[in-house]
């Protein structure tokens, strides 16, 4: 037991112990982003506030060179490992984060002092470290009444194959430079504007040891009772290059480049506050940027949380009830399993920003790819520029089916003029966004026995809410006819996507409550063998499991649910990636 225990404090001294005395440094910060502020005192001279000037204003301002030379820098403090030094000048995790927030307060003076910084402070033992800061920034909203935060974030620590190596060179510029410096440029370009709620721009610290940093911050704003609306993190975002050992679900080969396609995190399925932020902002994308951009983008809303067997700083806010997502390369140069055979550059010394290919001293041939950060750098700020700017948020009831239609009664906000219903049947997006005129309208959609539909307000500038929870139609269940069969108990749903990633969601609807002892999903391939076997839960309304089929799985297979022993159903799907 001795033994034991003094394991266990060697390796909470090293690695993480639980958090205590977390706080904001600058309180006026604090206050902010509680709503105790006068918006007033924070109102630029010239208000831009416009939802066209703001859209058009972060696509032109963005700037691939200012990326460029965050990175520049941040690669001059060598290793920003959350245990490195904190006294030196010129290196280590002290340095960077100082010189961090000088940027923000360059930032804020270049903008009548409307940004503010701040460190979060927390106490915590990180490889031989106690105490730590995260750095941010925050720039208050117009509208204390409906007073709600967006957090913009990534991870600033860097490190090599040993998570308390402070002595390597970890310049981590893939990992996590390319977010830091997406983090940075979108608080110089967005404080020039105007937004009704407040948006903080964050850079954390302990994500490579235990997402301590973003554990920190969720912590502090659980217990300040601070109303985070959504998380935007971000978190390797500037590579395009496909490593050897990339993680699924990731690079086709070794050597591929996709400086196209984004891909976006998230926990859940059906009913996912997560997911639903990750089809809004894809949904931004689309009807604000992509007829103005010159490179269009693919964003693909991915089925699992993370990659496999991987994390990242959204998932504590998610865990702490916050609405959160992640952003990542389409592309990621290895899958950090260091050591061995290992030969990518992620976690080594080897993340560094580029190489001298003709021997004059500077670099010439870069490994992250600055017009793509900055391309994701647009499609974070507009997506949260809509967050902030967006109008209440509504629920909904679906009454009846009327011939081939839907009709839609709104809940909850019924003063607007307009609102959106988005649907969707096999896929993670939606099939359509319709629009109703009023809170009572129908809609055509194509018809099947399966929907899955929500509900956004639409605002007078045609701004969009954040979406509704989720209602599913499964085998046309919901309708007035008095004829329809008796609902069978459990409802075998079509799994979603059908696939297009490493992972498919497979769903159990409940019509009647049940005492079940054992439930799970049997998969098979087409001569009968039992490939896994999922255990479920089938306690809600809709009940959800996650395979991880893995990445380039081609084939059919069969999915049967078994209650209790007996079978209640077998679907097909299909594996084409």
């Amino acid at each position: 037991m001795k033994l034991f225990l003094s394991l266990l404090f060697a390796f909470s001294t090293i690695y993480g112990s639980a958090q205590l005395n977390i706080l904001s440094t600058n309180p006026i910060a604090e206050q902010v982003m509680l709503g105790d502020f006068n918006p007033a005192d924070y109102a630029a001279t010239d208000v831009i506030s416009a939802h066209d000037d703001i859209i058009m204003g972060i696509n032109a301002q963005i700037n691939s060179e200012s990326l460029k030379s965050y990175l520049v820098d941040m690669a001059g403090f060598m290793n920003r490992n959350t245990g490195s030094d904190t006294v030196s000048a010129t290196t280590g995790i002290g340095a960077a984060r100082r010189w961090a927030y000088e940027e923000f307060e360059a930032i804020s003076a270049a903008n009548e002092n409307r940004l503010i910084p701040s460190y979060l402070q927390f106490d915590q033992g990180i490889c031989g470290v106690t105490q730590h800061r995260n750095i941010f920034a925050v720039l208050p909203g117009a509208n204390v009444e409906n007073h709600e935060v967006i957090i913009i974030e990534a991870h600033f620590d860097s490190r090599c194959s040993s998570g308390c190596d402070i002595d390597c060179e970890a310049q981590g510029m893939e990992d996590n430079g390319s977010g830091s410096a997406l983090v940075l440029e979108l608080a110089r370009v967005m404080s020039a504007y105007t937004f009704e709620n407040t948006i903080v721009f964050m850079l954390t610290i302990g994500e490579e040891q235990g997402l301590y940093g973003s554990n920190a911050f969720s912590q502090y704003a659980v217990d300040n009772e601070m109303p985070i609306k959504a998380v935007l993190n971000n978190d390797v975002i500037g590579g395009v290059i496909c490593g050897e050992t990339s993680s699924a679900p990731s690079c086709p080969g070794e050597n591929e480049i996709d400086s196209t396609q984004v891909r976006f995190f998230t926990e859940g399925g059906f009913n996912s506050r997560n997911k639903q932020l990750a089809r809004f902002v894809k949904l931004q994308y689309q009807e604000e940027l992509l007829p103005i951009v010159t490179v269009p983008m693919q964003l693909t809303v991915m089925s699992a949380e993370d990659r496999v067997g991987r994390g990242g700083d959204h998932i504590p806010f998610r865990q702490d009830g916050f609405t959160a997502m992640r952003f990542t390369s389409a592309h990621e140069h290895g899958d950090a399993g260091v050591g061995g055979d290992y030969h990518d550059r992620q976690h080594t010394s080897d993340d560094i920003l580029g190489v001298d290919t003709d021997g004059d001293m500077e670099l010439d041939s870069f490994f992250v790819d600055f017009n793509y950060l900055g391309r994701n750098a647009v499609i974070n700020g507009v997506g949260a520029a809509m967050i902030a700017n967006g109008p209440k948020p509504c629920d909904f009831l679906i009454e009846t089916f009327e011939g081939p239609g839907i009709v839609v009664r709104i809940t909850g906000e019924t003063g607007y003029d307009k609102y959106r219903v988005g649907l969707r049947t096999e896929t993670n997006d939606w099939d359509s966004v319709y629009v109703l005129e009023g809170f009572l309208d129908t809609i055509y959609p194509p018809t099947t026995d399966n929907y899955i539909l929500s509900v956004a307000s639409v605002d007078e500038y045609d701004i969009e809410s954040l979406f509704s929870s989720e209602i599913a139609i499964t085998n046309g269940e919901i309708s007035i006819t008095e004829e329809k069969q008796p609902q069978r108990d459990f409802e075998l749903m079509q799994n979603r996507p059908n696939p297009f990633d490493e992972a498919t969601i497979i769903g159990v609807k409940v019509n009647h409550a049940q005492n079940v002892k054992e439930a799970f999903i049997s998969i098979r391939d087409l001569q009968g063998k039992e490939i896994e076997r999922l255990s479920i839960d089938l306690s809600a309304e809709v009940n959800e499991v996650l395979y991880h089929h893995g990445y380039g799985k081609v084939g059919t297979y069969a999915y049967t649910l078994v209650v209790d022993g007996q079978d209640k159903g077998t679907k097909m799907m299909v594996f084409a990636n």
